[in-house]
């Protein structure tokens, strides 16, 4: 059952998946004259990390094996195929799914056909590859390739583009040496796996602050105790409970499945989606709407014709009736969860790992809102332990209300940073974080109060202490303001625009007063003159863990003075999609599955040169190479200090060696 279940879920992803236009995957292909009637036809994919090209000898009832044919014409083709392909090197692994070991591509593949010539009139030779490519999910591979017998070269259909534009796509794309070291490795794995358990944690606590509202926190008791007094035994209300929590879990990893369908579409539009103007504005608007129904002056639910419904079909019976029960709370509890899953979405859509990062996110709040209905279905004891509702409830909607408005002053200001209004600076973020925060300290300490605020007779001792704890975060805050801070405010590094977004006079518009410089071409004339090493820094006007690498990373002495003289910084913006290139550096780039993409703005640029050259489209990213366009170093991505210091110091020695 489980296989058959898995099956089904691989072949509804694999029907959507193969409508995307954008494959991870690009060809090169040739032909090789053998004899008067032999040729050669070879086929060449470079993949991206971590996608799979499945081998034509991959076994029956598994992922679809690779396959040349003539597939799309009845007439008689003038050749013929002479016994199967000849593969490069292929690796093999064990799937649960379909209980096989696999054999396929990862990074390159290299395939070569020999045909033979029948008819001596054929000019023209049309062959096609199908296959499956596959990541998280797959998408089908189609590829018609023709050739020409006269001029031993494959033909193309082009979409024409103009001189300049052909001349500007040239340019894009370098010409890099020892690329072996671009490749994933495992260090980049385990980083990426630590990253979405993060997520996965950051999520689970989510799913906690839900727990304590007054939407979520009633319902604990009365479904246990529906559970094991419904049931016929025991055992069965325990399994009926745990099952129910399963049923949670899985609704709001669904929720999440939507994103991977468009993280395929393009590398690049999530990335796109989160640092688009108009969308954060829209976040923002969203999030101070949510904050207005934690504070309670209006209620926010889903229509009562679907909670309706859905308890109704709960009263099926069964395991189906147990689904619509789980999905029943899911909407009766929108009201409280809505908001806090919006700020997840939200937040997840602006972070590196896209739909992976939105997907564990949601996991881990699941998780943490399924849990406690499994542990007082196995222990009904505890049910007693669990504190009486009272208005602690609505005080917890009211905290999550001014967390909701600060978050939502950070997709604000990550208009104002993409956009270049210079408005919200960072002292004047930081200043609204101050108010924000302050106001939080008055309610906590009795001197605010909302709509649906009991009388407080006497502050408790814990909401005095946090409020006291809100206060001292408050003082904080305050130095941010200042021209000369008396300290940095590291621990929200990330959240406040950068320190050279400032209202004081700065020194450059460069992280930390480096020298940097914001064209690939420039920098790289200044690194031939100076012979210097290169670090190219692939950021983000909204890169959260761009800020964070800054402001922890850079700011440390050590890796401060590397980068100031030992380095050329040549910082990238790939969100910077409303500052317009110059008429003339505007052009039209055809992309590798020949669909064409408007280079208009520099972020159009800077993210098509990442994605083009290094086969990567998330922010920060880094890269050293020297003026001959060589790679010192494995690239890094958001890391320690210790790491990141030991990264570029092997890079000057490699630079030195070469």
């Amino acid at each position: 059952m489980k296989k058959v279940f898995s099956i089904f879920l691989l072949f509804i992803t694999l029907s959507i998946f193969s409508q995307t236009e954008e494959n991870p995957i690009v060809w090169k292909s040739s032909i090789n004259k053998v004899s008067e009637t032999e040729y050669d036809l070879i086929f060449e994919a470079d993949l991206f990390p971590e996608w799979h090209l499945y081998s034509q000898y991959n076994p029956e009832g598994a992922s679809m094996p690779l396959k040349i044919c003539t597939c799309y014409t009845d007439e008689e083709v003038g050749f013929k195929l002479i016994g199967d392909a000849k593969e490069s090197e292929t690796h093999k692994e064990y799937t649960e799914v379909w209980e096989k070991e696999e054999i396929f591509f990862k990074d390159y593949a290299k395939i070569t056909q020999r045909i033979k010539v029948e008819d001596p009139k054929i000019e023209i030779i049309k062959i096609s590859l199908l296959g499956q490519v596959c990541k998280e999910a797959c998408i089908q591979i189609d590829e018609t390739f023709s050739f020409s017998l006269k001029d031993n070269k494959e033909v193309t259909e082009t979409i024409s583009l103009d001189n300049k534009s052909k001349l500007l796509s040239k340019k894009l794309k370098l010409d890099l040496k020892n690329t072996a070291l671009l490749k994933t490795d495992s260090k980049e794995d385990t980083e990426t796996n630590s990253s979405l358990f993060n997520i996965f944690f950051l999520g689970f606590v989510g799913g906690l602050l839900a727990l304590l509202t007054p939407c979520v926190f009633p319902m604990i008791p009365l479904t246990v105790s529906f559970f094991t007094k419904q049931s016929q035994s025991k055992r069965k209300g325990v399994s009926n409970a745990i099952l129910y929590g399963i049923f949670i879990v899985a609704i709001y990893i669904l929720l999440s499945l939507p994103f991977h369908f468009l993280d395929s579409l393009d590398p690049e539009i999530l990335n796109t989606i989160s640092t688009n103007v108009w969308l954060n504005i829209f976040f923002f608007a969203i999030l101070v709407f949510f904050a207005g129904s934690f504070f309670g002056y209006y209620e926010i639910t889903l229509p009562s014709s679907w909670g309706n419904k859905m308890d109704s079909a709960s009263s099926i019976g069964g395991i189906i009736g147990i689904f619509f029960m789980a999905l029943t709370l899911a909407i009766v509890s929108f009201s409280c969860t809505g908001p806090i899953l919006g700020s997840l979405l939200a937040g997840s859509l602006t972070s590196d790992g896209g739909a992976m990062q939105l997907t564990a996110g949601m996991s881990g709040f699941g998780v943490a809102l399924a849990l406690p209905f499994a542990l007082f279905a196995l222990f009904p004891s505890w049910l007693n332990s669990l504190p009486k509702s009272g208005g602690w409830l609505n005080t917890t909607k009211v905290v999550l209300g001014f967390l909701e408005l600060a978050l939502a002053f950070k997709f604000l200001s990550n208009s104002d940073l993409v956009g270049h209004w210079g408005i919200f600076k960072r002292e004047i973020f930081i200043g609204i974080w101050i108010i924000i925060f302050f106001g939080l300290g008055l309610y906590l300490l009795g001197k605010i109060k909302f709509p649906h605020d009991s009388p407080i007779k006497k502050l408790s001792f814990s909401r005095v202490s946090f409020g006291v704890l809100v206060m001292a975060f408050v003082i904080y805050l305050i130095p941010g303001t200042f021209k000369n801070p008396t300290w940095n405010l590291n621990a929200l590094s990330g959240f406040p625009p950068p320190q050279f977004y400032s209202i004081y006079e700065q020194e450059n518009d460069c992280p930390l007063g480096l020298n940097c410089y914001k064209d690939f071409d420039e920098g790289l004339a200044v690194a031939k003159e100076t012979n210097k090493p290169i670090l190219l820094d692939f950021t983000g006007w909204a890169c959260v863990n761009c800020r964070k690498m800054e402001e922890n990373v850079w700011s440390n002495p050590e890796v401060y003075n590397i980068l100031k003289n030992e380095y050329i910084l040549i910082s990238l913006y790939v969100d910077d999609n409303e500052k317009k290139l110059p008429e003339d550096a505007q052009f039209d780039f055809k992309k590798a599955n020949g669909k064409i993409k408007q280079i208009r703005t520099y972020g159009d640029k800077w993210s098509t040169f990442q994605v083009v050259n290094f086969k990567n489209a998330s922010q920060p990213y880094y890269v050293l190479m020297n003026a001959n366009l060589e790679i010192l170093n494995t690239p890094q991505q958001y890391t320690d200090t210790e790491t990141y210091k030991d990264w570029l110091q092997k890079g000057i020695e490699n630079f030195n060696k070469k």
